[in-house]
């Protein structure tokens, strides 16, 4: 069984339009023509975060992997040659069917290239974030289902800005057969996202025992953070700073979720939620399992909102949270992290910084038994995937 933890597709300009009621359509993040072109608006505030996010030219699949392998031989790199039209595979059900055939790829986890990043520009407004959450999730199941196939789980948006709504709309994709929900990582509506008060829409998610998916998001925390150190609140995303890249932007809100959820007994309690950290990388793990182990006793005597978290955090993690990492990384030693059984292949196909040919992703677990590579590129996510008997 091969299972891709990390596909995506190319959203068409109207994944947010065509199901927006017209009374709603001003609060509807589409594309706006202006005397000096186009541009993305979520309301009245302008996306920024990704360029032209409806282009219907991308760069080829894998081509960042060629153009560093170019550089390091030093042989000269032609931009050009990197780009291609929208292919209909990136945007078509049946032509991407037919392309996992080709690379034998058997089901994907499905996520968006724009979607994953706008909550952050509407945070404020609760009734415009869930418009368009529903909207988008109609476009989703539309064209693509979220897994009733056993094929292709496009992942639905959920947000927990406002319980009730959160909760209608999970009901929404439950009832079409949702087996993955994603929420950018990091804080929602000012809370830990394990807060008891969020504990209505978990009870659901625990029943059904769905996934729950944190794919990399433009989670705001430069906006946070990054502007206390006189960095730009919201640069565009290949416009941030090195120091943005590092300390506001991937680990940290990656790290501080998995932590946030773990402080919070959420895994205590509920048991049959499982967690995939999803293009986040995995530089972080092992760091992080360490200080969580050191920081429990140090916050013995503080609150436990959740309840006391029992045993050791490292242990918690490495039972329910599963992590995709890049597939330039340290395989082998992430398994060694926290085991081969939470660690699950994925290629971010078909985006420029991932991989051409999905399966190559195979050249990185050298050395891994053959039970853990089989564990790896899919055994585990296809038990991940199914319905609770």
């Amino acid at each position: 069984m091969i299972f891709d933890a990390d596909n995506h597709y190319y959203e068409p300009a109207d994944c947010f339009t065509r199901f927006m009621p017209a009374a709603q359509m001003e609060e509807a993040i589409r594309v706006v023509d202006g005397d000096e072109g186009s541009s993305v608006l979520i309301g009245d505030r302008p996306f920024t975060f990704l360029r032209e996010p409806f282009s219907t030219v991308h760069t080829k699949p894998g081509s960042l992997r060629e153009m560093l392998r170019n550089m390091k031989a030093g042989l000269p790199i032609e931009e050009n040659d990197a780009i291609e039209s929208v292919q209909p595979e990136y945007q078509d059900r049946a032509a991407r069917l037919a392309l996992m055939d080709e690379q034998g790829v058997d089901a994907m986890v499905l996520f968006p290239t724009v979607a994953v990043c706008v909550e952050h520009f509407m945070k404020e407004n609760p009734a415009r974030t869930y418009a368009n959450v529903h909207a988008f999730n109609r476009w989703l199941d539309e064209d693509w289902g979220f897994g009733t196939d056993g094929r292709i789980y496009g992942v639905p948006l959920m947000s927990l800005i406002d319980i009730d709504a959160a909760i209608a709309e999970l009901e929404f994709v439950m009832d079409r057969g949702a087996r993955f929900i994603h929420l950018r990582p990091g804080p929602q509506g000012g809370r830990n996202p394990g807060d008891p008060i969020f504990d209505p829409f978990w009870e659901r998610v625990n029943e059904a025992g769905l996934t729950v998916t944190f794919h990399i998001s433009e989670s705001g925390y430069n906006e946070l953070f990054s502007v206390a150190w006189g960095e730009e609140a919201n640069p565009s995303s290949h416009q941030q700073s090195a120091f943005q890249w590092t300390s506001f932007y991937g680990d940290l809100p990656i790290m501080q979720t998995i932590s946030g959820l773990t402080f919070m007994n959420f895994f205590g309690r509920f048991p049959n939620i499982s967690v995939m950290s999803v293009e986040n990388g995995s530089l972080w793990v092992p760091y992080l399992l360490a200080a969580m182990d050191k920081m429990k006793g140090m916050g013995r005597n503080g609150p436990w909102p959740g309840g006391y978290v029992s045993g050791r955090p490292s242990e918690v993690v490495k039972e329910r949270v599963f992590v995709s990492p890049y597939h330039e990384e340290n395989i082998p030693a992430l398994c060694e992290s926290i085991g081969a059984s939470q660690v699950l292949f994925g290629s971010d196909f078909p985006h420029a910084e991932g991989l051409a040919d999905p399966l190559s992703f195979r050249e990185g677990l050298t050395g891994l038994s053959a039970d853990d590579q089989t564990l790896i590129m899919g055994e585990t996510l296809a038990s991940l995937a199914s319905a609770p008997a």
